[in-house]
This record gives C-alpha cells, sequence and structure tokens, in this order.
C-alpha cells in the first residue's frame, strides 16, 4: 500500500495506535536514508555517509547507504536490524515531521502497517497527547532541529566546494560488474588547503568534526561488502575512485 502521509489530527486520529517494536520491515526496500549531523557520530562507526544532489532542486543531501542497489536494504534480515544504530529518519516513522504553514507539524501515515489495534493510543479521552505521543514529538522536534542545522552545514560545504563525485565499482560473486554512481564525497585535499580563517569558523560553527565523520565513514562501504554475504549473489571485490570532470580528465593539447 502506498505511503501516505497527512497531518496528525486530535479529531481525526483520536482512536488511533501506533504498534510499538522492533520490526524494521517497512525499510526492507530503503537503500538510502537521510543522515542528521547529530548522529554523524554514530552513523559513520557503522555505515557510509555521501552526499547526493536532488536534480530537481538541485539541493544537496547527506545520506547514509544502507545498500550499493536501489531496494536493497542490507542491515535487514528478516525485520531485525543488524547494527547499533539505526538512523534517526528510520525510528521517527510512522510519523513525519514536515512544514504545515508557516510552522512545523506532526504527520503520520495512515496506511503504516505499524497502526494497530493492539498499539500504543496517541491521544487520551480527554484530547490530550499520551505519554508515547508527547514523546514521539520531542523526539521529532530534536530531529527536525538537527534537519536545520545539517541543511547549514551541507550549505557550507557546498560554498566551499569541498565536494567530489565519487564511484564505486563492484564486481559480484557471479562475475557481474556494476558501477554505482552519483554520489560524492569530501576531497581531503580541498579541505587542507582551505585557508586557517575558513578552518575556524567550520571548528566553531561544530562542521569541522562532521566533516572528519562523513570522511571517515566511506570505511564502511567494505561493511556493506560484508553484509552482502548474506544475499544470494555476495559482493566479492569493491573499488572506490574518485571520478574527475570532462574538463580534468581530457589531456591538455
Amino acid at each position: 500500500m502506498a505511503i501516505n502521509f497527512v497531518p496528525l489530527d486530535k479529531e481525526k486520529h483520536k482512536d488511533l495506535k501506533v504498534a510499538v517494536n522492533t520490526s524494521f520491515s517497512f525499510a526492507k526496500n530503503t537503500h538510502l536514508a537521510a543522515a542528521s549531523i547529530r548522529e554523524f557520530a554514530q552513523l559513520a562507526a557503522t555505515m557510509p555517509l555521501v552526499f547526493i544532489e536532488d536534480n530537481n532542486t538541485q539541493r544537496h543531501h547527506v545520506v547514509t547507504m544502507l545498500g550499493m542497489e536501489q531496494g536493497q536494504n542490507l542491515f535487514l534480515t528478516g525485520d531485525s536490524w543488524k547494527g547499533p544504530h539505526v538512523p534517526m529518519n528510520i525510528l521517527r516513522y510512522p510519523f513525519d515531521v514536515r512544514p504545515d504553514g508557516d510552522k512545523l507539524g506532526v504527520y503520520i501515515d495512515e496506511n503504516s502497517d505499524l497502526i494497530s489495534d493492539e498499539g500504543q493510543a496517541l491521544f487520551t479521552e480527554a484530547g490530550e497527547a499520551t505519554e508515547f505521543l508527547d514523546s514521539r514529538q520531542k523526539f521529532l522536534a530534536d530531529l527536525a532541529n538537527s534537519e536545520m542545522l545539517t541543511q547549514r552545514f551541507v550549505a557550507k560545504v557546498v560554498e566551499l566546494d569541498l565536494l567530489d563525485p565519487i564511484q564505486i565499482r563492484l564486481t559480484y560473486q557471479d562475475g557481474k560488474q556494476r558501477n554505482v554512481t552519483g554520489m560524492m564525497s569530501i576531497n581531503e585535499k580541498k579541505l587542507l588547503e582551505l585557508p586557517e580563517e575558513q578552518v575556524l569558523e567550520l571548528h566553531k560553527q561544530g562542521f569541522l568534526g562532521a566533516i572528519y565523520a562523513v570522511m571517515m565513514s566511506v570505511g564502511q562501504l567494505n561493511r556493506l561488502v560484508e553484509l552482502s554475504n548474506d544475499t544470494e549473489n555476495p559482493i566479492r571485490s569493491m573499488q572506490l575512485s574518485a571520478v574527475k570532470a570532462d574538463a580534468e580528465a581530457a589531456p591538455k593539447a
């Protein structure tokens, strides 16, 4: 059933209940998840963080790679998560926080399988938020604040021209090869060449640690290769390389 996020309404959803369990089956086809700057350190110890660009808006985003192919989440075995940290943008489901007029509003996926008669109530008989919903709203507020900081971080990285395209070349157990493209990462050379005042500014904004977390997380690509051993066609080898722009790649006359 298609996802259908609607504003949470205490009248419309007064009898709604949400199941609380450790199942993440709803994310089984999720190979990229938005990453929030306040969880970069935890995520970087488990999974790769990369930048992508939205072709429609030309805006850049930081995402964590959960698989090497679309529709593949290597961190799921059945409904169970394999790893110590689950991205906040997966933990928030079936809720979301989105612009609602001139403020942020709480949304819920009315078609979610987590909506259950045996779940936690969202509202009391008096129409007030239950303790469960209150805790979810606080989590969503933390996520929204972190995402706003993440947007400022990404904007600064783009402004300083620190990103370069990367390519992952995979060879599978059956001999097939494929290139994974469309991602960017921090160019360490560009970072080291920044003027001292810009490095100090990054540090004071709390962005320098985030940059290094992203750079270190690339090593977790090996984790995805390891997790692929549980699939029908494991990855046999992987090669990561920078993608040069056409102008750089063309031989000089």
